[in-house]
């Protein structure tokens, strides 16, 4: 059986054409940028699940800057991306203070 959803119509004006083309470009652009800011804070979790200090800092530095940009045009809620960072941040505070005091036993 084929698909039961009805075929969209095209618009029939030329600025309503321009808008279909533009909304493609645009959904585009957002798509990338919404699988960018994903991948950002993936790659946060994985470097703090795997306990990396230096990897889990560096990853969330590029983290910081991409969720910035992607909550400044608006495609995920400010609130959204501060409530991550935050998050985040926390997490890696916390690795970093695990790993402290194990590095201060070792030399003593």
């Amino acid at each position: 059986m084929a698909s039961t959803k009805p075929k969209k119509k095209n618009p029939r004006l030329a600025s309503g054409r321009k808008r279909v083309r533009q909304d493609v470009k645009i959904n585009a652009a957002n798509t990338s940028l919404r699988s960018q800011y994903r991948t950002a804070v993936k790659n946060v979790e994985k470097a703090v699940a795997s306990g990396d200090k230096e990897k889990a800092t560096a990853a969330f530095g590029k983290m910081q800057a991409v969720v910035d940009t992607v909550a400044d045009k608006g495609i995920f809620h400010k609130n959204k991306a501060a409530r991550d960072k935050s998050r985040l941040s926390s997490r890696v505070k916390a690795l970093a203070l695990a790993a402290a005091p194990v590095a201060a036993a070792k030399p003593a």
